[in-house]
Formats: C-alpha cells, sequence, structure tokens
C-alpha cells in the first residue's frame, strides 16, 4: 500500500493496523508536513519493521506525482505484485477473503482493478473513536452526481506492481498504463471518512487551501469563503447527520448502517488500547463472502454508479460543445476581421 498523510494521528494508526492485517504486506508512507502526532506514529511502524517513510516538506501537495514515486519504488525496489494508492481516510475490503486472496484471482492479463467508493458521513462528535460513531454510510443509489460535492460516487484502480506507473492527481486512475483494465468487476470497496471531527474538519481544509495549488474546484472555493467569513462552523453543522437526518436517511433509502469496520476494528483491540499486528503472516480478521443478498444490493450500487458515470460522461460532453461554439465564435470573428482588413488593403492600394 501506498500512503498520503497530514496531520491524520486520529484515523492514521487504525488505517495501517487494519490493512497490514487485511493482507497488505507493507506500506510506503509520505508524510507531509505533519505536527499532530501522524510523523510520530508512521515511524512506529518503520521501526518495527512494516513501513518505508518519505517526508515531503513542499508548500505545495502533488498528489500525482507523490503517488507516482511511491508505486515506482514499490515495484522496483520492494517487489510488490500490486499497489493500492491510498490516504489516510480510506480502508480497502475485500469481498471476501483477504486483499491478497481477491488479487491473487485476478487473470493475469489484466493489470488494474478498480475498487468501489463507499462514503461515510460526519456523525455528532463526542470526542469518542471516529469508527465508533460514523455507522452510517450513503447509498450508492443517493443522487450526488455534481462532480464538486464531497460525497459523490466514485472508483479508484488498485494496480499490479510496474516501475512505469503514472497515477492521475487523487491517485484515482493510472494514466497511459500498459496495463489492461478487468472491467466490470468491483472485488473490493474503499471505504472512506473524510470527514471526522470539527477540528480535523478546519485542520483538514486550512491545509488544502495553501497545499491544492491552483487544482482548486468550485467546492473548495465555497469552503475557503466560508472560512474567510467566518461561517466555517455553520459548514460543518451542514454536512454532520444527526438523529433526525439518519432516520429520514434510514427510511428514504439515502443511508445505511455498515458497521464493518468498527467490528473490524474492535477486533484488533488488545487490553493496553493498542491494534494487534501480524507476526506470522495469518491476519485475524475474517471477510467474509458475500451472500446473494449483499450481492444484489452491491449490484444495484455499482449500477448507480454506472448511471453517474453517464451523467459525468454528459456533462463533459457538454462542456466540449461549448468549447467548440466558443472556438467557432472566434474563427468566425477572426474571419470577419480578416476580410475588413482585405477590403482595407484593397481599398488603399486602388
Amino acid at each position: 500500500m501506498t500512503l498520503r498523510a497530514r496531520d491524520e494521528a486520529d484515523v492514521l494508526d487504525a488505517q495501517i493496523a487494519f490493512h497490514l492485517n487485511a493482507g497488505v504486506d507493507f506500506v510506503v508512507a509520505i508524510d507531509h508536513r505533519s505536527h499532530d502526532g501522524t510523523t510520530e506514529i508512521l515511524e512506529r511502524y518503520v521501526r518495527d519493521g512494516y513501513l518505508h517513510l518519505i517526508r515531503e516538506e513542499a508548500d505545495e501537495m502533488r498528489e500525482g506525482d507523490w503517488a507516482t514515486r511511491m508505486s515506482r519504488l514499490a515495484a522496483t525496489e520492494l517487489g510488490a505484485d500490486w499497489v493500492i494508492p491510498s490516504d489516510a481516510d480510506e480502508f480497502w475490503w475485500p469481498r471476501g477473503g483477504s486483499l491478497k486472496e481477491v488479487l491473487a484471482s485476478v487473470p493475469v492479463r489484466y493489470g488494474i482493478v478498480r475498487a468501489l467508493l463507499r462514503q461515510f458521513v460526519p456523525r455528532p462528535d463526542d470526542d469518542s473513536f471516529f469508527a465508533d460513531r460514523m455507522v452510517l454510510r450513503l447509498s450508492g443509489s443517493a443522487p450526488l452526481n455534481d462532480p464538486t460535492i464531497l460525497f459523490r460516487p466514485n472508483l479508484k484502480a488498485i494496480h499490479r506492481g510496474d516501475p512505469t506507473a503514472t497515477l492521475s492527481a487523487g491517485a484515482h486512475t493510472l494514466l497511459d498504463s500498459r496495463l489492461l483494465p478487468l472491467r466490470g468487476w468491483y472485488p473490493v470497496e474503499f471505504l472512506h471518512f473524510p470527514i471526522r471531527s470539527y477540528e480535523q474538519c478546519d485542520r483538514k481544509y486550512a491545509h488544502l487551501r495553501g497545499s491544492l495549488g491552483k487544482s482548486r474546484n468550485a467546492y473548495y472555493e465555497d469552503v475557503h469563503r466560508a472560512r474567510q467569513e467566518g461561517r466555517f462552523r455553520e459548514f460543518y453543522d451542514s454536512l454532520v447527520i444527526d438523529d433526525d437526518a439518519e432516520r429520514r436517511g434510514l427510511e428514504n433509502g439515502s443511508l445505511v448502517i455498515d458497521t464493518r469496520l468498527r467490528d473490524a476494528l474492535r477486533t484488533l483491540l488488545t487490553a493496553d488500547g493498542s491494534f494487534e499486528l501480524p507476526t506470522t503472516g495469518a491476519s485475524r480478521l475474517s471477510f467474509p463472502r458475500p451472500t446473494v443478498v449483499d450481492d444484489a444490493a452491491y449490484a444495484v450500487d455499482v449500477a448507480a454508479l454506472g448511471e453517474a458515470d453517464v451523467v459525468r460522461v454528459q456533462r463533459r460532453l457538454d462542456e466540449l460543445e461549448a468549447r467548440l461554439a466558443t472556438l467557432d465564435d472566434h474563427r468566425n470573428a477572426l474571419r470577419r476581421t480578416l476580410v475588413r482588413a482585405a477590403r482595407k488593403l484593397k481599398g488603399e492600394r486602388a
């Protein structure tokens, strides 16, 4: 697994321990200017032999470049068979067996497998562990197709170790890859916990304002305005699902209860509050194979993602048509200018 983290101490220990127990052999991590205890957590895993640490002190976050660097290092120096490009708030859940078992079943001719995003929503913060509170996630059928919405449906790629791999910003896809993608099969879900508390949310967007550089979209600009105008607490509260919103969401099917991560992490907890780590290659986690009912519900969510992709493709086509129309307008204006100039030149010569 490759991992990028900045001030993620509230989730990072659980994230690494979970994946080492889910089939990940080793972690390559970039620590981007952390000051909250993240560095100390990563250094502990280095000492225990589970992690290779890279430090980045640049102001701007270069997600694609960093993910590419880590993936290539994993392939060349560590001999990785597969690479999972992850953020600290993502937990990759195999649909049966383990991550290692699922990926070992991929036919040799295919080198890219995509995972289905599962967005968990923020709940009222009572200072408890995030996984104990955040057991509500958005249903795959929730109509959130706007590309500027934080909780929109999405996919992310897992790929075979490749010394030439180049990853996109956000590390969601590979660019110009020689690896063949396996389409229509999503054997891994990645459980996403982007907003976990007010303090974490405030810190997250304070960092992103500077580190995203010019790649900020309209969503991040709205967040920045809320911060500038003293409305950030209001913005955060608008994201939190209270008990009334939970009840309505469960009734209308836009929310579902999902305790998988909570239960898995409780399995790994030891008497002193730390997480158990595999020492003999055996995991303490069990990933049961889905039932027919589970598969049917999953198929509905996958279909909803396909519908969202259609909306995105149509949006891109609309944008392309608008750009072509603009080019036509410029071309016509240039033609008229040239005609007037030719007529003027002709008149002067006469």
